[in-house]
């Protein structure tokens, strides 16, 4: 049976950091809710959970899962380079909808696609921000499994997936604050949609590869280059 938690701002913080971790640790999968959207998430480190999680969304076993951070520092001891406007963008937009595409670090004991890049986001919604501050980096994908079912409530989600723990926040934030269309919202500024601007920072320059939540005007306004 699936534990749901209820994720009280303020009030609950703790409960839900330790049951969280505790799932990811010992490879459960645990729906988190981030600023935009819920994703399924586990320990990076645990083969277990992300194994599981490419079960769950049907991936082949070397598709490249999105890496979730607490902080900017940790970017450089699961990455290989970190070039300075990349720098300059987590600076900026981070924690926020910006992911950045790095070369991983092939140095470490964790499931990184051979040869793939890592793609690096640090949220902005309290809740993944605890978790992921007492876990470390957390291998995350979107939920729903597939394009065909539509998934409206974490209720629907646990059915799909088979999921440990639920921790349920309500609505995105992103949602109330925006609705199915274009608004703003504090920390983030304008944003167009719920997915985050996706932008390859593994060359000289950077390029974007998905348009997402943030302008490209805004990401030129700190990278001229871009």
């Amino acid at each position: 049976m699936t534990l749901r938690i209820e994720w009280e701002r303020g009030g609950n913080a703790e409960r839900v950091v330790a049951a969280a971790s505790a799932a990811m640790k010992r490879g459960g999968l645990v729906l988190l809710p981030t600023e935009s959207v819920y994703v399924l998430a586990t320990d990076a480190f645990s083969a277990r959970g992300t194994s599981a999680m490419r079960r769950a969304k049907g991936y082949e076993n070397d598709a490249p899962l999105g890496i979730l951070v607490p902080s900017i520092s940790t970017v450089s001891g699961i990455t290989q380079s970190v070039p300075n406007y990349a720098r300059d963008l987590m600076d900026a937009f981070w924690p926020g909808l910006l992911t950045l595409l790095l070369p991983a670090a092939t140095t470490l004991s964790w499931d990184a696609a051979g040869g793939a890049p890592v793609a690096v986001r640090m949220p902005l919604h309290p809740a993944a921000l605890a978790v992921i501050a007492r876990v470390g980096p957390v291998a995350v994908s979107a939920a729903p499994v597939s394009a065909d079912i539509a998934v409206t409530s974490p209720e629907d989600v646990a059915e799909v997936f088979g999921l440990d723990l639920i921790v349920n926040a309500g609505e995105s934030p992103w949602a109330k604050a925006a609705g199915p269309g274009q608004g703003s919202l504090p920390g983030l500024g304008e944003i167009r949609g719920t997915s985050s601007t996706v932008v390859d920072a593994t060359g000289p320059r950077p390029v974007i590869r998905r348009a997402g939540a943030l302008s490209p005007q805004a990401l030129r306004d700190v990278c001229p280059d871009l």
